[in-house]
């Protein structure tokens, strides 16, 4: 595809950067501490022009690893705890020993899904966020990987830092890794691969590259695609980049063509939208029809009971349900306004019918659009 002005990047005051574990460890030989020097000065730089920052950081597991003497990662889940917590508190001493010598203050925050899981701690965690910003103070960001389990963890740090693009509303979110950026083929294998340097973040002909046997799902950017579309619910646009690239966020800054840039495209969502697109976790699964998926999708109404052919999972009211097509795609996630019990008997049926089937009145919606996001 061919490159777009980068011009924007110029006005962007708030910026969220995430960097991974294979550059912070080294690949897992021991904590970079140039790596670590030269990311810290970027930032600085960009606080120094007037923006604000939020650092996104891998590597406390692998961090720790080194430091107890693993020589390959365990799979039980205690010792990747462990791991964690000694791992955490060695990589936050080195991030706030570099941000020191530069005269600025670091905060550590560890997230969890249960902080997004209520709104109103997702909206805690919001403010949190941005009063750090308003005192002047760099926020160093990981998921709580000492306490949490497989069945709540975001999955990864990339989702974890469109989750912050979301919560602060950023200009921008940076995903340094240590590919050059999205190529339309594996550049490993196929020599006349080509960066991606610009497209939108919901063009579907992504998928294709991200697929179960491509370059995407075998690099790792197959949750960078995923997270620029969930950032872009908050209008961030999202850089993927070589975090080994000298001055990368300076040039970024600058409006450099560095990278792949995936353009949100769209204007913000309103926060309860946004916390609903965070939420990894769902109590119940529902097919809907075609006609449903083009309601949805075409016309931004609500999901009514008719459009359901199937309903699967334990969910009472007011938990999040996902919504699903023919072919198993997602399409959308939402509250929903009835029990399991309740939607499996109204599942295809006019709303009109909702009160002589269930006995009383309820929402006409199984899922009301304020309560609903698109996928």
């Amino acid at each position: 595809m061919s490159p777009a002005s980068r011009d924007w990047t110029k006005s962007a005051k708030r910026w969220v950067v995430k960097v991974g574990s294979a550059l912070i460890t080294d690949d897992g030989r021991s904590i970079d501490e140039s790596v670590i020097g030269a990311l810290v000065s970027e930032l600085t730089l960009l606080r120094e022009t007037g923006c604000e920052v939020l650092l996104v950081s891998s590597g406390a597991v692998a961090a720790g690893l080194l430091r107890l003497g693993a020589t390959e990662r365990p799979s039980e889940l205690h010792e990747l705890q462990a791991a964690a917590a000694v791992g955490q508190s060695a990589l936050l001493r080195r991030y706030e020993e570099a941000f020191a010598a530069n005269g600025l203050m670091v905060a550590q925050v560890l997230l969890g899904h249960d902080d997004v899981l209520a709104r109103d701690r997702y909206l805690n965690a919001r403010a949190a966020l941005k009063t750090l910003l308003s005192h002047g103070v760099v926020p160093v960001i990981n998921e709580n990987d000492t306490v949490v389990t497989d069945e709540i963890r975001f999955g990864d740090n990339d989702t974890l830092a469109a989750l912050v693009a979301n919560l602060v509303d950023a200009d921008v979110l940076v995903l340094l890794t240590d590919q050059a950026g999205l190529f339309d083929a594996d550049p490993r294998t196929n020599a006349d691969a080509k960066l991606i340097e610009h497209a939108q973040a919901q063009d579907e002909s992504l998928d294709a590259v991200a697929g179960a046997g491509g370059v995407l799902g075998r690099g790792g950017m197959v949750t960078k695609l995923r997270a620029a579309r969930l950032a872009a619910r908050s209008g961030t646009e999202t850089v993927i980049v070589a975090g080994r690239e000298p001055q990368v966020l300076t040039r970024i800054a600058k409006g450099e063509g560095l990278g792949s840039w995936l353009e949100s495209g769209s204007a913000p969502e309103n926060a309860r939208r946004q916390w609903l697109a965070s939420l990894v976790t769902f109590r119940g699964v529902v097919e809907i029809d075609d006609g449903a998926v083009e309601v949805l999708k075409g016309s931004g109404r609500s999901l009514l009971p008719v459009g359901v052919k199937s309903v699967s999972g334990d969910f009472a009211r007011g938990d999040v349900l996902l919504c699903r097509d023919a072919q198993g795609r997602e399409v959308a996630r939402g509250l929903s306004n009835y029990n399991a019990c309740e939607v499996a008997q109204i599942m295809g049926l006019s709303s009109r019918s909702i009160a002589e089937i269930l006995g009383y009145g309820g929402e006409p919606e199984l899922i009301h659009r304020d309560n609903l996001v698109l996928l």
